[in-house]
């Protein structure tokens, strides 16, 4: 029985390559994309979701466009990071396949309704302000959901749009602090694990040598992708963060985590957006996340390498 999820995205080139691995694993049943305003503004994200989706020819997937602000916030946004598209790399063109009329939080709502409660994950791997407005919205839906799997935060490897704080949490805090405390069983990829999942040159050939145009668009990608961050980290590669999440919905056993309480700071100047993992068990705070600290990065490329070159 395959895994109803819903991707809950900005896409980013990272963010694609998760929709990727999602659409080739029959595993898991995609019921639906929601693109929230996050790497690039809404109408941008809404329509790199849908490149995507042709790309690997499906353009059966229904694709919503949600929020296009934080709930508090004004928007940042990381062009500098993922190019003016959110997709720089390759070539891309202009989707045909329509948006969805209506709204994503709607979407999101209607869809754990509908669904049995318990069969339905919800893998946010962009700032959480759909999933806070839909919970906000609909109470009713935080006991339906089977379990969040979002990439997100950091604790040792601290922050990477500020000193303290991941991009996806630092653009909204205070959706993430309304995830964080919906009771939802919650697994986090914080930077921690994806820093581990490195774009090294043989794995970025590896991709182009699938031969295909799922193959090709994937290594243009990444070869823009990683330039940001191999000048800022000093590292062989850059990380893969958002298809961590499908990729733990495929092969848990790839990671190695606890089960632990994370708070995230909205209030202070210094660390907005910081998730504060309790992985030492200091406080009395209730464990709430299954916070993942370890990756098989070689098992990780090779299920990722394995399961595109199924698309086309």
């Amino acid at each position: 029985m395959a895994r109803k999820i819903i991707i809950d995205t900005d896409p980013g080139q990272d963010d694609a390559v998760a929709i990727l691995l999602a659409l080739a694993s029959p595993e898991i049943a995609l019921l639906g994309i929601t693109a929230v305003a996050g790497n690039v503004p809404l109408a941008r994200t809404a329509e790199n979701a849908r490149i995507v989706c042709e790309l690997a020819g499906r353009e059966d997937v229904k694709v919503f466009a949600g929020c296009d602000a934080p709930l508090r916030r004004p928007l940042v946004t990381a062009e500098h990071v993922h190019g003016k598209t959110g997709l720089d790399g390759p070539e891309l063109w202009t989707p045909q396949m329509p948006l969805q009329p209506g709204h994503g939080v709607d979407f999101i709502i209607d869809t754990l309704r509908a669904e049995p409660a318990g069969t339905v994950t919800l893998c946010p791997i962009g700032p959480l302000t759909n999933i806070a407005t839909a919970l906000e919205k609909a109470p009713d839906i935080a006991p339906r959901v089977a379990e969040i799997v979002a990439m997100g935060g950091a604790y040792f490897e601290v922050g990477n749009i500020t000193p303290a704080a991941e991009f996806n949490i630092y653009v909204d805090p205070e959706a993430a602090d309304i995830v964080f405390k919906s009771g939802i069983p919650i697994t986090v990829m914080p930077l921690d694990v994806t820093h581990k999942a490195l774009v090294t040159r043989a794995r970025l050939e590896a991709f182009a040598a699938l031969g295909t145009r799922t193959g090709r668009f994937t290594a243009e990608m990444l070869d823009f992708f990683e330039r940001f961050d191999i000048a800022k980290y000093g590292s062989e590669g850059g990380p893969l963060h958002d298809p961590t999440t499908i990729a733990w919905l495929l092969k848990p056993g790839l990671f190695t985590g606890r089960h632990v309480n994370v708070e995230v700071e909205t209030q202070s100047d210094l660390t907005r957006g910081m998730t504060v993992a309790d992985w030492w068990g200091v406080t009395d705070r209730a464990p709430n996340a299954t916070f993942i600290g370890d990756i098989d990065a070689d098992g990780f490329f090779a299920l990722l390498t394995e399961r595109l070159a199924r698309l086309p």
